[in-house]
């Protein structure tokens, strides 16, 4: 089928990146006013139920896909792989940035701001995963490596998957203010993206992948800096995802755990 095919996959998943945002925040945006305290929740919760509404579309009336192939398998395993995703996540972003402190790269923010913010943690985390870890997880690691893994190699998926997530980068908005830290931003959002799917390729599931992005965030929120060389921090962040999606590779090797369905088979049949 033609949604189906590798560069249509990834020219929908795009599109639904972009309109997920846009029709999960507009009633939100309609209907309260910026300061009003349910604003920011129920706009990360419109993205979460947008992103579910739009995949279930793009798989059911474009790819005639089954639902289960985006990997929300619902298992004891669920939470221990997002548990493990969420250290997988941030530690790579904690390593980076106290070793970017310790380079001259990076200063630590001030404690008071930190410690200030520390009570309201757990909520930032939410809204992490509300807004961006588990939408943008469900279309790239969930429908588009699912989608991919019936025409592409596995090696091939994982390419796609992140490059391509990764370039869209491009546009948002960052400490970035060079052309040269523009493009070593995507390359670190590249390092993320082969992290998460490396989460899917050895689990099956979304999950760990899900919890491997809301890591990024924590890391974040647990060791906040202040950039002095951005581009050096970056393509440190970069490294150290590459090395967290290398061992979750590994992982799978060894451990040899299988996906609860093949990739690539969740097709319908024309009476589905």
């Amino acid at each position: 089928m033609k949604a189906t095919h590798p560069v249509w996959a990834v020219l929908i998943t795009v599109a639904a990146m972009f309109a997920q945002v846009i029709i999960g925040t507009a009633p939100v945006s309609l209907l309260l006013d910026p300061g009003n305290v349910l604003y920011r929740p129920l706009g990360m919760i419109g993205i979460t139920l947008a992103s579910l509404g739009l995949v279930y579309l793009i798989r059911r009336f474009l790819g005639r896909q089954t639902w289960r192939g985006v990997g929300l398998e619902r298992s004891w395993r669920a939470v221990p792989h997002l548990l493990l995703g969420l250290v997988a996540g941030a530690v790579p972003v904690l390593a980076a940035s106290a070793l970017s402190v310790a380079l001259g790269v990076a200063a630590l923010a001030p404690w008071g701001a930190v410690a200030a913010q520390l009570p309201y943690l757990p909520l930032a985390i939410v809204f992490a995963l509300l807004g961006q870890a588990f939408p943008e997880e469900l279309l790239w690691r969930g429908h588009l490596f699912d989608t991919l893994s019936g025409r592409l190699s596995p090696r091939a998926v994982i390419v796609v998957v992140s490059v391509g997530f990764g370039a869209l980068h491009i546009v948002s908005q960052s400490p970035a203010d060079t052309l040269a830290e523009r493009l070593l931003y995507v390359l670190q959002a590249i390092g993320l993206g082969f992290a998460c799917a490396a989460a899917r390729a050895r689990t099956g599931t979304v999950w760990m992948a899900v919890g491997v992005h809301t890591g990024l965030h924590a890391g974040n929120y647990l060791l906040p800096t202040q950039d002095i060389q951005y581009g050096v921090q970056l393509i440190l962040m970069t490294c150290t995802f590459a090395i967290s999606g290398l061992l979750l590779l590994r992982g799978r090797r060894a451990g040899g755990e299988a996906t609860p369905e093949q990739p690539g088979t969740g097709v319908l049949n024309e009476s589905g």
